[in-house]
C-alpha cells in the first residue's frame, strides 16, 4: 500500500488548512475508497458505510485548521472511521428498525434506487433554495466556486476582490447553507456528497 508521503505531503495538508478545496478533494479522492472498504468490513452495510465516509470527511473539512498538525493522516482518518463505526453499531444495537433494514440490505432485498433518486432531487432543490437566500455577492462567489469549479484565486481576480474576501464569502456561504439544511432536517453529509461529486 502506498504511504501518506507518496501522495499527501505536508504542503497539501497546509493548503487544506488554508481552505484549498482542490487539495482537500485530493485527500478525499485518495482515501475515500480505502475508508469505505474499511468501514463496510465493520458495519456490513454499503449505505451506512457511504454515509459514515461523508460524515468523516465533512468533519475533516470543518476542522481543517488543525489538519496540518496530523503526522500520519491515513492512520488518523482510519481511527476516526473506527470510532464512527463503533458509535453506529452501538446505536444500531438499540434500534430494531435499523437492524431490520441492515439485515435486508445484507440479504440483497433492499432496492432503494428510486427512493434515492427522489431524495437526491429533494436535497438538490433544498440546496438550491439555500443558495438563493445568500446575498448576491456571496451567492456569486459560491456559484463560481462550487458550480463553475473556479479556485479562490481565480474568483478573486475575476471579481476584483482580495483572496481574504473570497475566503470569507465562501466560509459564510457554507455556514448559511448548513444552517438552512439543518432547519430543513437535511443530513449535512448529503450536502458534502453533493458538492464533492461535482
Amino acid at each position: 500500500m502506498a504511504t501518506d508521503s507518496d501522495h499527501i505531503t505536508p504542503e497539501i495538508l497546509r493548503r487544506i488548512t488554508e481552505g484549498d478545496e482542490t487539495a482537500f478533494r485530493r485527500l478525499f479522492d485518495l482515501y475515500k475508497g480505502r475508508i469505505f472498504d474499511y468501514l463496510i468490513g465493520i458495519v456490513k452495510s454499503r449505505e451506512v458505510a457511504e454515509e459514515l465516509v461523508m460524515d468523516i470527511f465533512l468533519k475533516l473539512w470543518l476542522g481543517r485548521e488543525w489538519i496540518a498538525d496530523i503526522e500520519h493522516i491515513q492512520a488518523f482518518i482510519q481511527k476516526v472511521a473506527y470510532n464512527k463505526a463503533i458509535d453506529f453499531l452501538r446505536y444500531a444495537a438499540r434500534n430494531h428498525k435499523l437492524q431490520h433494514l441492515i439485515a435486508k440490505e445484507m440479504a440483497g432485498e433492499l432496492d432503494r434506487s428510486l427512493e434515492i433518486q427522489l431524495l437526491e432531487k429533494d436535497y438538490q432543490n433544498i440546496v438550491q433554495e439555500a443558495v438563493r437566500q445568500l446575498s448576491p455577492q456571496r451567492r456569486l462567489v459560491y456559484t463560481l466556486s462550487r458550480e463553475k469549479g473556479m479556485t479562490h484565486d481565480e474568483i478573486a481576480r475575476e471579481l476584483n476582490l482580495s483572496i481574504h474576501t473570497v475566503n470569507n464569502h465562501t466560509k459564510e456561504a457554507l455556514k448559511a447553507i448548513r444552517g438552512f439544511l439543518s432547519k430543513n432536517n437535511i443530513p449535512i453529509t448529503t450536502f458534502l456528497l453533493y458538492t464533492l461529486r461535482k
